[in-house]
């Protein structure tokens, strides 16, 4: 019955397909730990509580030369985050403002256009990488120019310094926190946002119910627009929020925030790379949006912009979301690339220095692979979602 009835047949199938499937990964891990016993090694992760002994140019929380592997992967992860973070964002709208720019009416426009997305996604994105931190080095000028009466360069707007060694621009800070930990005082603003996001939802679902009861939309702008602001605003002026400006001491600029050349270098050219196949992306999800579509539009008097915003880009989410999770995978496991300029992600620390300095490097590889493996799926997990939520609901 098993075997010749339908109806539960492919079920043996699966089940003996399972079955030789955790036989052979058995088989797999014992074989390697047979391997490891005689060749007188054994996977062990103790080395992460030992001290690390190198620093780091590039840091979110503090950590120095004393500090642990643990903390300098800590730190790498950070790093790697903060720009896969941001390069998806600038990636997103470099692509969206190209493919959108890419199918204007102005020959000229389509075709710088076009020419942007061959040159940036047919040239490695590590030369680009090594191109945009050379320029950088070579053109920005170095602290020295910021000092004395005869001064070759200077801040803008005495806030920002633009060096040869990075961006130095003021950081925020609480004089008078709720809390003694300045991450807690920022994980309450975060907090305060997040309620603004899902009190936004609420009012739109709000005017969306009084459309449907009425068929006037009531404005919502100046509503969503004092929700986001006006208490986050209030918290940060209860807690004395000021701003610490960088200075010139010595041989370099001291105070503020230090937004490190490798980190801008890493940051750019994968935003500008990904941006061009973002863009095609972009460009193949207008194009599948019927033409009648935007022909009604224009019809009933709204102005191209209006079209490509309303009725065009709301729709061809749905193509552009499937493809997009992979220039957002494919962001995030690029920024392994940093190594080529200095900045410290999780491959140049755990990877690197850690796995060099310890011997480790089974367990430091391992580690790699369960961290990006991690992240990858966190960003399915999230773009997924929100695909099954813009896509086409059929009856």
């Amino acid at each position: 019955m098993l075997i010749y009835d339908t109806r539960y047949r492919s079920l043996t199938f699966q089940v003996i397909a399972a079955l030789v499937l955790a036989l052979s990964f058995w088989f797999l891990g014992n074989n390697l730990i047979q391997n490891l016993r005689a060749a007188g090694l054994n996977i062990s992760y103790s080395f992460l509580g030992e001290t690390s002994g190198y620093d780091i140019n590039q840091v979110l929380i503090d950590y120095d030369s004393r500090s642990t592997h643990l903390r300098a992967a800590i730190v790498g992860i950070l790093n790697t985050l903060l720009v896969a973070f941001f390069a998806c964002i600038t990636a997103t709208i470099f692509g969206v403002i190209a493919g959108v720019l890419r199918l204007s009416n102005n020959w000229l426009v389509a075709k710088v256009m076009s020419v942007y997305v061959e040159i940036f996604r047919n040239i490695p994105v590590l030369i680009w990488i090594i191109i945009i931190f050379t320029i950088m080095t070579a053109v920005l000028p170095g602290p020295r120019a910021f000092r004395g009466d005869n001064a070759t360069a200077s801040m803008v707007l005495d806030l920002f310094a633009f060096t040869n060694r990075g961006i130095y621009i003021p950081s925020p800070h609480f004089e008078s926190g709720l809390f003694d930990s300045a991450v807690q005082n920022w994980l309450l603003v975060i907090a305060f946002l997040v309620g603004s996001f899902f009190a936004t939802r609420r009012v739109s679902a709000w005017a969306t119910a009084k459309q449907e009861a009425t068929g006037v939309r009531p404005s919502t702008f100046w509503i969503n627009l004092a929700i986001w602001f006006v208490p986050v605003i209030l918290l940060m002026l209860i807690m004395g929020l000021s701003w610490e400006v960088p200075a010139l001491k010595g041989f370099n600029f001291a105070g503020g925030i230090k937004v490190g050349g490798p980190l801008i270098a890493l940051w750019f050219a994968l935003s500008i790379y990904t941006g061009a196949f973002i863009a095609e992306n972009v460009r193949a999800g207008i194009q599948a949006i019927s033409k009648g579509q935007t022909e009604a539009a224009s019809a009933l008097g709204l102005r191209p912009s209006r079209v490509m915003n309303l009725v065009v880009l709301p729709q061809a989410l749905r193509v552009i979301i499937p493809p997009l999770i992979s220039q957002y995978l494919n962001i995030t496991k690029n920024s392994s690339l940093a190594i080529a300029v200095g900045y410290a992600d999780i491959t140049a620390t755990l990877g690197g220095i850690t796995l060099n300095q310890t011997g480790r490097a089974i367990e430091c590889v391992l580690l790699l692979m369960l961290f990006y493996l991690t992240i990858s799926l966190l960003i399915s997990v999230v773009m997924n979602t929100y695909n099954n939520a813009v896509k086409l609901k059929e009856r």
